[in-house]
């Protein structure tokens, strides 16, 4: 139990320190040094009330001492990733210029960014911390979801992704992926306590029951996202090597089991003729290849500087606002765009990796780093689709695609891993360090 003066003091340096949130650590840890210097000191004082004034006194002025915590802790705003976000959404509204309904996609993709942007700064200011134990419910979500998805969902081109809720259509599948992504970094942040034969069965199905239903609808890209974020987030994890060694073991087996599955499936020739179509799309320019050829020859066509928005050919491409957005950029305004396209986006994602060797919370840590991972798959994959190095899918190009399901999961990502930005300073403090700053000021 501290005492009045310890109190008082204490009181006097959190005075100074506008950030409220961390008035508890500084508190505890003001009062944990107080005491001790206070048990040095009745070694020699006469009373405890001597030692304890003795150790308020070693402490220093407290509003000098408040004044330099309030520094080291105030909150950061990464005001350069926030431009970086608003540059490259702006990109989006491009590709609905020459579209039959222009004016109604920039109105609602002007909608859809205005929300983006009020997530983005609500999460800010929301402490992420608050999530670290709820993977349960945020899994649990994710899975009804796709359950409802799968039994009531209605299919368009081919995939089952969307749900009807008061008469509003929602993107049920993005919207479960957001969901996992938060409670796999609340598991993966306590993996080291699945240490059991029966908590790693638990591990094992948590991992692969979305990844099935991803097949079901079906959503790939969705479960190569799903796959390199968690890879990645367990990659920067503080997890036991013998238990590294154990999941990674069963889950490549459990991996080839579902890939031998897949192919042997009624989808099976599908799939087989769809990757003969990316390897030789010639053969199948009349079907599956078709679009790498129109992908091909309307990059060999860009130039530098492009062929401007009242070119017919680039028209025969599909999704040109949404999968092909960046094909569309580069035919458009040019190869000196397109490439300053790339350079943007590895800027915004270089910038989130940097911030992870920021951050010293591991759950924060893993938050950023699965959050890079969930912009950097889409983003690399949308480029290397147009080239023809990965296979066609339906993918979002990140804050460029039109959309407002994926602008939102994107906007709640980038929101989460600024306040992680924001709070990276708030650790234990170093009070030593800071008393003899404040003695220097004196």
């Amino acid at each position: 139990m501290t005492s009045q003066k310890f109190d008082d003091f204490v009181n006097k340096v959190t005075s100074k320190v506008k950030a409220k949130e961390t008035h508890t650590l500084i508190k505890k840890e003001l009062s944990n040094h107080l005491q001790q210097l206070s048990q040095t000191f009745q070694k020699t004082e006469t009373s405890k009330d001597e030692a304890e004034e003795k150790a308020v006194q070693e402490m220093g002025n407290p509003y000098t001492i408040g004044e330099h915590l309030n520094r080291l802790y105030r909150p950061k705003i990464d005001w350069l990733l926030i431009v970086l976000f608003f540059i490259i959404a702006g990109i989006g509204f491009l590709p609905l210029i020459h579209s039959d309904f222009a004016i109604n996609y920039l109105g609602y993709q002007a909608l859809w960014l205005t929300l983006a942007a009020i997530v983005v700064v609500c999460l800010t200011f929301f402490d992420y911390r608050k999530l670290q134990h709820m993977w349960m419910i945020f899994y649990g979500g994710g899975l009804t979801l796709l359950i409802y998805t799968y039994i009531f969902g209605y299919t368009l081109n081919g995939v089952k992704r969307w749900i009807s809720v008061g008469g509003i259509e929602v993107n049920s599948t993005t919207l479960s992926l957001l969901l996992f992504f938060i409670a796999w970094v609340g598991i993966i942040s306590k993996i080291n306590e699945f240490n059991s034969w029966l908590k790693q069965a638990l591990l094992f199905s948590l991992f692969w029951v979305p990844i099935l239903f991803y097949m079901v609808l079906p959503q790939f890209i969705y479960i190569i996202i799903y796959f390199v974020c968690i890879l990645t987030m367990f990659a920067f994890s503080r997890v036991h090597k013998k238990l590294a060694t154990s999941l990674i073991l069963t889950n490549i087996i459990a991996g080839l089991v579902v890939i031998m599955s897949m192919f042997s499936s009624s989808r099976g020739v599908y799939f087989y003729h769809k990757l003969v179509a990316f390897f030789n799309p010639k053969s199948y320019e009349d079907a599956f290849g078709y679009i790498y050829i129109l992908a091909k020859e309307a990059l060999s066509r860009s130039g530098w500087f492009g062929n401007g928005f009242h070119d017919e050919f680039i028209q025969l491409l599909p999704g040109t606002h949404t999968d092909f957005a960046f094909v569309y950029l580069v035919y458009t305004f040019g190869w000196a765009f397109g490439i300053t396209i790339c350079l943007l986006l590895f800027a915004f994602i270089a910038r989130i990796i940097k911030n992870t060797f920021k951050t010293k919370d591991s759950f924060g840590k893993l938050l950023v780093i699965g959050g890079a991972s969930i912009f950097a798959v889409p983003a690399c994959w949308s480029i290397l689709m147009a080239f023809g190095i990965v296979p066609i899918i339906g993918v979002s190009f990140p804050f460029i695609s039109y959309g407002g399901s994926a602008l939102l999961f994107n906007s709640v990502v980038l929101g989460l891993i600024l306040s992680v930005y924001r709070r990276k300073d708030i650790v234990k403090p170093t009070i030593a360090d800071i008393k003899y700053r404040s003695d220097g000021a004196n």
